[in-house]
């Protein structure tokens, strides 16, 4: 349980970051997206879910737990 918080704690620094120091960029990142095909979008969202699956499993192997 102490991982998740640690993580959600994590991601909301990121994206607090990048909304603190870039909020214009996220508004082109916004229009961007509305332009790609729901393909697209879906094949972004499936290589993030793999990437963090992966991440998470190298964590656990190096002992972080």
């Amino acid at each position: 349980m102490l991982q998740l918080l640690y993580g959600a704690g994590l991601v909301l620094v990121i994206e607090g970051l990048v909304l603190a120091l870039a909020p214009s960029r996220i508004e082109d990142l916004f229009d961007l997206l509305r332009r790609m095909p729901p393909e697209t979008r879906r094949v972004i969202g499936l290589a993030a879910l793999a990437s963090g699956v992966a991440l998470v499993w190298l964590a656990r192997g190096l002992g972080a737990e």
